[in-house]
């Protein structure tokens, strides 16, 4: 297995091309990109990695699920609820089993705004505490924000807030397989969540890992705790082959480089500057040429670098 996974992974290399300009992959769906099977009973449709757009009907995100043989359970509800109800096609194009459980790998729209239609097939939907909390305060504003995008597609979704929580983990036996569902630590945004699958050496990362797509650094993300949580317990887990959030299945050299790459050397750049004892406004500039191949480094990486001068300036 290992050796065809080997193979596997050279052929994502070579297509791990960013691919931000491409409007719609597969236009037959809802779905950005038609679900592979990225390891034996792992399934991924790998999102655009722009910004939601009508385009891509919000699909800019990975949705993943996982097949035990005793029923399905998917990473991530979908921007809306067409989107979930397109996955759920996929889905019942490759196996009869029910799904029956759906988790969030945090409270963004794009994982959440779908589980409307989970939970009105009677599907357990769970996130993290912190997550949860994120949609009860926020999920009108997502929705409004995806409604103002999606235009019709966006008919019939509601915000659904999961029914079940954990705090640090949660372990899911089913069929054959064990999903270990992990909050490792502060990293890019409240309740990030992690689901390791300790039989594959496989983790559907969320958006702790990047590697495609420029990290998005929110108003409240600790960058210095994201690097934490990523070298200790999520390099710890020992995972060879990663689903990220956004972007092509991979490995953690990818990742880290992707990643953590990115947070120190824009940490190293803002620590630069304000010890020259430069201010917000030329924050804005600190050079951050080395990470334009990223997609949305155009619409991120100015505003990357004014909330890291804001968060290092009382360090």
């Amino acid at each position: 297995m290992r050796i065809a996974l080997a193979g596997v992974l050279a052929l994502l290399a070579g297509m791990a091309t960013a691919h931000e300009d491409i409007a719609d992959k597969y236009p037959q769906s809802e779905l950005y990109n038609k679900p592979v099977e990225f390891i034996p009973g792992v399934w991924s449709a790998i999102g655009a990695t722009a910004p939601p757009t009508y385009e891509n009907a919000g699909h800019n995100n990975n949705l993943s699920f996982v097949v035990t043989g005793d029923g399905v359970v998917v990473i991530n509800g979908g921007a809306s609820v067409r989107l979930a109800e397109a996955l759920h096609d996929e889905i019942k194009a490759v196996t009869d089993q029910p799904v029956k459980l759906v988790i969030n790998e945090n409270g963004q729209g794009h994982a959440i705004l779908g589980n409307a239609y989970w939970r009105a097939l009677g599907v357990d939907v769970l996130a993290h505490a912190e997550a949860i909390a994120e949609i009860e305060e926020n999920g009108d504003f997502i929705l409004q924000g995806m409604q103002r995008y999606n235009q019709d597609k966006a008919e019939g979704t509601t915000v659904a807030v999961p029914n079940l929580s954990f705090d640090d983990r949660k372990v899911i036996e089913m069929g054959d397989v064990t999903l270990d569902v992990l909050h490792l630590g502060p990293a890019h945004g409240p309740g990030d969540t992690q689901v390791w699958i300790p039989q594959g050496d496989v983790v559907i990362a969320g958006d702790i890992a990047f590697h495609e797509r420029m990290p998005p650094i929110f108003a409240d993300t600790c960058t210095g705790c994201w690097i934490e949580t990523f070298e200790g317990p999520f390099t710890d887990l020992g995972a060879i082959y990663v689903i990220p959030g956004h972007g092509h299945p991979t490995n953690m050299a990818a990742v880290t480089e992707g990643t953590v790459g990115y947070l120190r050397d824009l940490r190293d750049q803002i620590g630069a500057h304000i010890d020259e004892g430069g201010d917000l406004a030329g924050a804005f500039y600190v050079d951050q040429a080395r990470w334009a191949h990223l997609d949305t480094f155009e619409e991120l990486a100015t505003k990357n670098a004014g909330r890291v001068f804001e968060e290092m300036e009382w360090e």
